[in-house]
């Protein structure tokens, strides 16, 4: 029988902006994209909910997040790790 193996799942850096509730937090990712007639750099973010277990994370920290089963209507990410902490 042959093993069967995960696919790679997505994965973002960006900052916690929220704490949304218990054990979730809203991430903002912000990236650029050039305008398409213009060719001048667009400021642009996406934001998601993610699922934060141990509610180790606060405002600002900076966190990569994981593709994940839905968790909730909105959560479908999760905290895999904290990349630094905010300094407040």
């Amino acid at each position: 029988m042959p093993s069967q193996t995960r696919n790679k799942r997505k994965t973002i850096n960006g900052t916690v902006t929220s704490r949304s509730g218990d054990k979730s937090v809203k991430v903002t990712s912000a990236y650029k994209i050039p305008h398409p007639r213009y060719v001048k750099q667009i400021n642009r973010k996406t934001v998601v909910h993610a699922h934060d277990e141990k509610n180790e994370c606060s405002l600002g920290d900076q966190v990569e997040i994981m593709e994940t089963r839905p968790m909730s209507k909105l959560k479908r990410w999760r905290i895999s790790r904290i990349i630094s902490k905010s300094k407040n």
